[in-house]
């Protein structure tokens, strides 16, 4: 018995040491994406990104964009990520922030789905929903707050340039001499640019865009589904021991079970069901969810990592902006009494509507992620 039990622990360690290997291989693969993402947007623009991104050149386009893009896709991850390549291929930085600023709010529509599971039991649809949405009411006023913040002064912007500017000096010192990750992932894009080479501008530059898109999807999706394997049981553990002892526990829990998993929504949407079935108040799981704003953050520091030549400096900034800008929502909105207070007011003024009518849910699934946003796209 006690060899059968040893036996098991080792096939175990081999399975665990396996899922590991798995996702350092995919990791890479995420790496190579944003390289050729950043390629092949050179290469179809002709270097001429701003022209073609001018129809966005209006910050709040950009943003609906980004919410958009998220909401469709199911992961801020991944929108987050192509932006880093995007911009490594020459997206203007101003273009590219309020982007990042719709990733966080089209990324909350997981939790509002997840808390349509719910919905056979009028109390725990309303306790739900509330919870789901108390991330949306968050993130959109982060966005009321810092957005016009940034177009009047472009404050993160220059923050984000401030915490660059020791990696790209005069001295010609700059972040790609300090790339460790050219040496690997260079010799790869370069191999696929040569092999698409003979189709020419545009359509090479963007078949290389879409190769990348495809690889990033294809690594964030199952990098999620292992890490799920791997983390999700310790994840939730984690979830119980932390909920509950106050605000700075629960954010930095957050912060690391979004680093663990590599999804905010995963995170988040581990909390909704414990809040339906009253384990959890919503108060109690409002911190947990604002760290998963900034844990998400990860993956696209991670994607920098990926950008050589002239535009790195702007790859790694753009993924400090998002950085600084969850940080800062965190600290502002929760760190002042009256701000902090308005995310739950309309989160339980949300879950009372549910609660009358399961139409409201629906129909303010449709309108706050798409109805309203493509209305205010045609309008711009």
């Amino acid at each position: 018995m006690a060899q059968l039990e040893a036996e098991n622990k080792q096939t175990g360690k081999r399975a665990d040491f396996m899922v590991w290997i798995k996702i350092v291989g995919l990791v890479y693969l995420l790496l190579l994406a944003v390289g050729m993402i950043g390629s092949g947007f050179k290469w179809a623009t002709g270097g001429q990104a701003k022209e073609l991104f001018e129809f966005a050149s209006n910050p709040f386009t950009a943003l609906i964009i980004g919410t958009v893009c998220t909401a469709l896709i199911q992961s801020s991850s991944t929108v987050t990520s192509i932006i880093v390549g995007m911009v490594a291929g020459g997206l203007p930085l101003a273009t590219a922030i309020p982007m990042v600023m719709g990733a966080n709010i089209g990324t909350t529509i997981t939790n509002t789905l997840v808390s349509l599971g719910h919905v056979r039991d009028k109390e725990e649809f309303k306790r739900a929903f509330s919870a789901a949405t108390i991330h949306d009411f968050f993130n959109l006023m982060a966005v009321v707050i810092f957005l016009p913040l940034e177009i009047a002064t472009g404050f993160l912007q220059k923050v984000s340039a401030w915490m660059v500017s020791p990696l790209s000096g005069s001295d010609g010192m700059s972040l790609s001499s300090f790339n460790f990750m050219k040496a690997i992932t260079k010799p790869v894009i370069n191999s696929v640019k040569g092999a698409l080479e003979s189709l020419g501008e545009p359509t090479g530059g963007i078949i290389m865009i879409l190769l990348g898109i495809t690889c990033i999807f294809i690594s964030i999706t199952i990098i999620g589904k292992l890490l799920k394997v791997a983390m999700v049981g310790r994840a939730k553990q984690l979830l119980h021991n932390a909920i509950g002892k106050g605000p700075i526990s629960g954010i930095f829990s957050g912060t690391l079970m979004t680093i663990l998993v590599q999804s905010s929504s995963t995170t988040t949407s581990l909390a909704i069901p414990l809040v339906g079935s009253g384990v959890f108040k919503v108060r109690e799981i409002y911190p947990f969810t604002l760290g998963a704003n900034i844990g998400t953050c990860v993956t696209a520091l991670l994607a920098a990592t990926a950008v050589s030549g002239e535009l790195a400096d702007a790859a790694l900034q753009i993924s400090l902006v998002h950085l600084v800008y969850n940080v800062l929502a965190v600290a502002v909105i929760f760190g002042i009494p009256f701000l902090r207070e308005i995310p739950l007011k309309g989160a339980a003024y949300m879950g009372d509507l549910a609660a009358r009518s399961k139409l409201y849910p629906l129909a303010y699934i449709v309108f706050v992620f798409f109805v309203i946003p493509l209305f205010l796209i045609l309008l711009s």
